[in-house]
């Protein structure tokens, strides 16, 4: 009977990948409706607390949420398939889109058709942008953390290369200031802790062994998957926090992908549903395209599966132990900054990113943030899918 159950989860796994749109506040809602309602796997209140304490780990929220609710009914083994099955679908067609656009660029073929997906990618960003602001504490001291890491990030990428630690450590610095903040917090009667290291040394061991095999052999594909692991690791804040690690990485710092590829590539992910986070196979892909198809495909692998397993293995980590975690104070108080200062580099990543549209003659300039502030809108004001939007801005480039 168990593993019939464990079946069905899977299956119900699979088809959340297909039907789950609009990142991880709209993937909740889904999972209640599956998970909750319909299986009841966990109750709702067990749902909110696994979601609430994915939201606070770096790496992907509703990866993570989903991949904890499989840990929580049969263990690692079938959370390892869950992850498996939650991501492959979306994972596949991005890869596909990236070998797509390299096809195409290589045979010098045009690509007028997919033009104004950049301003409609655009204002998918600034959509971003007013959500994230709006489900941050307002006080006085995460408002200030917003505005310097936004004015901080935006001018060192602007006149200076930015480094892809950069974000990293303003989060850091952005928690540490919220955390004398702990007063305003209960506290909770302290229970001990029964830590299993094993996870947490193999998430140093990958980390620091991909760093140095990568340094020594310059190989392309080790280097690639310790950066994708790096941000996989590092990253708050879930997939709207992802678009400023990957623009500063891959376009500004290596050059791996140019600005419209990585706007492009942006706009077709927003079409798909399941996990933000597969935009790395997309980047993986595009970064391996001088290897040939078979080098794009294993680029794209290699994307994934160093995004998704920091987070993975943090899930079989942490889940045991969190709540003692939670006990403490400081570690509530500092999700505070750590939130502001993602907020900041958002914004920050959107106005790097709308910087090239103001280029060119005026009507073209109006056009685009017209669209761009146009698509915005439509996104907060209407419950029109995001596919129809790309699927607009295709048949819009087709026929103009």
């Amino acid at each position: 009977m168990k593993n019939i159950r464990h079946l069905i989860f899977l299956k119900d796994v699979l088809v959340l990948s297909f039907t789950s749109f609009g990142g991880p506040q709209a993937h909740l809602a889904i999972f209640f409706k599956i998970l909750v309602q319909k299986r009841a796997y966990v109750t709702e209140a067990e749902l909110m607390e696994l979601y609430s304490f994915c939201q606070i780990l770096p790496g992907p929220a509703s990866t993570q949420t989903i991949t904890a609710v499989g840990f929580k009914i049969g263990g690692p083994r079938l959370a390892f398939l869950t992850v498996l099955v939650w991501l492959l679908p979306a994972a596949m067609v991005m890869t596909a889109a990236a070998i797509l656009v390299s096809y195409f660029q290589a045979q010098n073929l045009n690509l007028g058709i997919v033009k104004y997906l950049e301003p409609i990618a655009i204002g998918f960003v600034f959509y971003a942008v007013v959500k994230t602001i709006s489900i941050i504490q307002k006080t006085k001291t995460a408002i200030i953390i917003l505005i310097l890491t936004a004015s901080i990030c935006f001018y060192i990428s602007l006149y200076d290369k930015a480094s892809p630690w950069m974000f990293p450590i303003i989060l850091l610095i952005s928690g540490f200031l919220t955390s004398f903040r702990f007063g305003k917090h209960e506290k909770e009667e302290k229970t001990p802790f029964n830590i299993r290291w094993a996870n947490l040394i193999l998430l140093g061991g990958i980390f620091l062994g991909a760093a140095v095999i990568g340094t020594i052999t310059q190989a392309l594909p080790i280097r690639l998957f310790e950066n994708f692991f790096r941000n996989g690791s590092l990253i708050f804040g879930g997939g709207q926090a992802l678009i400023g690690y990957f623009y500063t990485e891959f376009v500004e710092f290596k050059n791996y992908l140019t600005h419209s590829e990585f706007l492009l590539g942006y706009a077709f992910l927003q079409s798909l549903p399941g996990p933000v986070f597969t935009f790395a196979s997309y980047i993986g892909a595009l970064s391996m395209r001088e290897y040939g198809i078979w080098g794009e495909i294993a680029g794209g692998f290699i994307g994934s599966f160093g995004v998704f397993l920091p987070g993975t293995i943090l899930i079989f980590f942490i889940a045991p132990i969190w709540k003692n975690i939670k006990q403490y104070r400081i570690v509530k108080a500092s999700f505070e900054g750590i939130n502001a200062g993602n907020a900041g580099i958002i914004i920050s990543t959107a106005l790097m990113l709308a910087l090239p549209m103001q280029k060119g003659e005026w009507h073209s300039i109006a056009l685009n943030d017209g669209i761009a502030f146009g698509t915005m809108c439509i996104l907060l004001f209407t419950r029109i899918p995001h596919p129809f939007l790309i699927i607009a801005g295709l048949l819009a480039g087709w026929v103009l």
